[in-house]
């Protein structure tokens, strides 16, 4: 056999991979029409999480999810099943637009540019992507889509009663007619605005000017001096009120939080989103407002999930930007100590006024006071910088007694700490709330989701304002609505999108906001289903043999973005019977990062960034496939060692040479060096490394799955030793196991053998049950505590059997007789307490 030259042999199968359309998913068909479904085999949906192409390119870190993906998705075609593995690119965004003005170059150049760079590297790595099925969100043609489900969304409201969103002409039919009819189209559209889940407003926004756009709190760092600056190139960020579009996903939150019970990922995650949704039960309470000695008819509204220490409360503290601060200036008679805190507090970001750790700081609205609706007690009111705007009311009353940060608040001011007896129940809360007329409500920690962005390249809301301020969609015949091809994407000094000052726009009304960029990810897993669909965002039967993903793999980090939005995107489109399930991803991994060697983030700023290029060229891809699945435990960040990977090219080399032993050279008895055949106890680590790897691929224990073959290796090598050869059979079953890691090696020894199919399209080995035999271990019985003997057991035993085994046993029954168990504490393999 000739010497391993991977850049040959890889590049020749990722050709003939592609010639062949190997991985192409088989859609259904209308058959006179009848469905076809049932004639395709089961489906497998396996899906990466939608990269953006950056300028960049790919760095090693990238492929980590990628790998492992690809390695599910091959072994379930190999188990029979019809496998959906598509990849496209999310391409709008800010960074894109950065590009273009620094660049001067149109941010779509830049994205053709960089998606080809992409896909290059992605086709280096053997990836059994369905690139017949590519998409990118900058295309029209699938905008189209992004924009009509906007529509829909602007022309639907949430029916709390029913649980779900209908059209809003339901709504106005509940409208008494005369009184709707009477209605201007102005006050009409004012009304409906309130419940669209689409829907227009103004909201404080961290306006970035050096940037020229708004930014989500998670694109904001701070700088050496603790100030709010932009992620991105480091510019300062204030707070701007703007007009924005946003989408009324808070609807949905008793759904969403309802929805992860159902869903197959890590408890980790879940707690994310119900930390992030945050709902609570609690009381809307209002305190009396009081100015100097009058009384006033004005009141402010707190919600509380403690009414029970209203009785505790020794004064009230409002964000700086509550409204009422302003409205009040002349009534405060200490207003520009006031003015001057609220405006040093004004550029802050939430984060950094909310730490834990941080020291409390506020003023008092002096000759402001509020009167406890419960005990008629006057306390006082102050401004601080630990209570947000967007955050509940805006308003907290505060019990140091019974709140940490009240207290810190308190010492430091020297205000009274009201010390008492509380029954925190529902009954005292209800009572409570009852006495201080007030109401039980239920409130979320999220708030509905800003939906523009005042930047150029994103897709275009579909609407228009016409001179008297009323809004108008865009047909759906019209769609997709272009964006306009211009020469500038500077900032126009106002806040607003670059399309504001784009005449040929403007004139004809259309909103100068465009779309965030989580709306083309919100639904591109549905796109991939049927993506050359012109008729719909994807056709019914594909809708209904596909389903939803049943394995989404990315980053953690996308918990409270990402995979929430699209969670509500898609729970909106089941509303609609647009989809025929109610959450888009059944099953959900998470990988870590791989690091630099300094142990921290690849990036270009930290210059540790290693080409997956390179690292093919040198090692070989199946080398980068195995090394980044070996390096540890998937959902586990690890650093990169270039000197590591040696050991995995080490371990391709090995499986080379071991099948120049393998190859059949003559037949039976004219073959003076016959096969050798595997020993019983090698039969028997065959049959485990199947069972072993099969259970491995599905847990994503990817890690072990490797070494259980690499020790597999090893006995197959102890068998080839000197002019001895290795029968085929075993040596095949170990190459389809070792198929979805190390894809090019295995089709090229695969095909060597005399198999004229791809491997990647061979059955998946299945483990013999009878030839395996379990390990023996002693497992220790304890008794209230005490030792009272062991139990030999299978090493695979569950916890039932080894309780049975320990009654079987006469020396440990005895201390069992007429004893009532009422807890079994079991350590596998170790231990079993009986406790009576």
């Amino acid at each position: 056999m000739k010497k391993y030259n991977h850049l040959a042999l890889e590049k020749k199968w990722q050709k003939e991979w592609e010639k062949k359309g190997l991985y192409k998913a088989t859609n259904p068909k209308k058959a006179t029409g009848v469905s076809s479904t049932e004639k395709l085999p089961p489906k497998c949906y396996v899906l990466d999480m939608f990269p953006y192409p950056s300028g960049q390119g790919l760095h090693v870190g990238h492929p980590r999810g990628y790998i492992a993906s690809d390695i599910f998705a091959r072994f379930k075609r190999m188990q029979g099943y019809n496998v959906l593995h598509p990849m496209g690119y999310d391409a709008f965004g800010l960074p894109a637009e950065q590009y273009a003005i620094q660049n001067n170059i149109h941010p779509r150049k830049a994205v053709l540019k960089n998606v080809a760079t992409y896909k290059k590297q992605l086709e280096g790595i053997g990836f059994s992507f369905d690139w017949s099925r590519e998409i990118n969100t900058t295309d029209p043609e699938y905008y189209r889509w992004t924009q009509w489900i906007f529509l829909k969304l602007y022309d639907a409201w949430y029916n709390s009663k029913k649980g779900r969103a209908e059209h809003i002409d339901t709504l106005i039919a509940s409208f008494p007619k005369n009184e709707w009819t009477s209605k201007s189209e102005k006050e009409k559209q004012d009304i409906l605005m309130k419940y669209r889940l689409a829907y227009e407003g103004y909201s404080e926004v961290n306006w970035c000017p050096g940037l020229g756009t708004v930014l989500a709190n998670d694109e904001i760092v701070q700088d050496k001096d603790g100030r709010p600056v932009s992620e991105r190139g480091g510019f300062p960020v204030e707070k701007k009120s703007m007009r924005q579009w946003f989408m009324r996903i808070t609807a949905y939150g008793d759904r969403l939080l309802e929805g992860l019970d159902t869903l197959e990922w890590s408890e980790h995650i879940k707690e994310i989103q119900r930390n992030w949704i945050g709902k609570s039960e609690g009381s809307e309470i209002e305190f009396a407002l009081k100015i100097g000695s009058k009384n006033t008819a004005q009141k402010i509204k707190i919600f509380t999930t403690r009414a029970d220490t209203l009785f505790g409360v020794t004064y009230m503290v409002l964000a700086p930007e509550h409204e009422l601060v302003q409205s009040l200036r002349s009534s405060i008679q200490n207003w520009n100590e006031v003015s001057t805190y609220v405006q040093k507090i004004k550029n802050k970001a939430d984060f950094e006024r909310t730490a834990a750790d941080k020291e409390k700081t506020g003023v008092e609205l002096k000759g402001i006071t509020v009167i406890n609706p419960v005990n008629g007690e006057e306390v006082p009111v102050w401004v601080a910088d630990y209570v947000l705007a967007s955050y509940g009311t805006g308003a907290v009353m505060a019990v140091p007694a019974h709140d940490e940060r009240d207290l810190e608040f308190a010492k430091k001011f020297k205000l009274p700490v009201n010390y008492l007896e509380v029954e925190d129940t529902d009954e005292s809360r209800k009572e409570i709330t009852q006495k201080a007329g007030g109401k039980l409500v239920t409130r979320y920690k999220f708030h509905d989701a800003i939906f523009a962005r005042q930047r150029y390249w994103g897709e275009p809301i579909p609407l228009q304002h016409d001179k008297e301020g009323i809004i108008h969609e865009v047909a759906e015949k019209d769609l997709p609505l272009k964006l306009p091809n211009v020469t500038s994407y500077q900032p126009i000094g106002t806040g607003e999108s670059p399309l504001a000052g784009v005449l040929s726009w403007t004139k004809k009304g259309y909103e100068t906001n465009t779309m965030p960029g989580w709306a083309g990810s919100s639904w591109y897993f549905l796109r991939y289903m049927d993506p050359h669909n012109k008729a719909a965002f994807a056709g019914e039967l594909a809708l209904k043999y596909w389903q939803n993903v049943d394995m989404y793999i990315g980053g953690a980090e996308h918990a409270t973005g990402h995979l929430l939005y699209s969670r509500f995107w898609h729970m909106f489109l089941y509303d609609l019977g647009l989809v025929p399930t109610p959450e888009p991803f059944r099953r959900l991994r998470n990988q870590g990062m791989i690091l630099g060697a300094d142990n921290r983030k690849m990036s270009k700023r930290w210059g540790n960034i290693i080409n997956p290029d390179d690292v093919v060229s040198t090692y070989g891809a199946d080398t980068l496939r195995v090394y980044e699945m070996f390096i540890g435990p998937f959902g586990q960040s690890l650093p990169w060692s270039t000197e590591s990977i040696i050991g995995s090219r080490r371990f391709i080399d090995r499986i080379w040479r071991l099948a120049e032993k393998v190859e059949l050279k003559g037949k039976g008895k004219s073959d003076k060096n016959p096969p050798q055949k595997i020993s019983k106890e090698t039969e028997i680590l065959l049959n485990k490394t199947i069972k072993k790897v099969t259970g491995d691929i599905e847990s994503f224990s990817l890690n072990t799955s490797i070494s259980a073959m690499m020790i597999l290796l090893n006995a197959f090598e102890k068998v080839a030793v000197d002019e001895n050869r290795l029968e085929v059979g075993p040596f095949s079953q170990f190459l389809r196991l070792l198929a979805p890691f190390a894809p090019h090696i295995t089709e090229e020894l695969w095909s060597r053998f005399g198999n004229k199919s791809s491997i990647h399209k061979a059955e998946w080995p299945r483990f013999d049950p009878t030839k395996i035999e379990a390990e023996a271990v002693s497992v220790v019985v304890q008794i209230k505590g005490k030792m009272r003997g062991s139990v030999t057991v299978s090493a695979e035993a569950s916890e039932s059997e080894v309780l049975e085994a320990a009654k079987s046993n006469e020396h440990i029954a005895k201390w069992l007789e007429g004893q009532a168990i009422k807890k079994i504490i079991y350590v596998k393999n170790r231990l079993i307490n009986i406790v009576i």
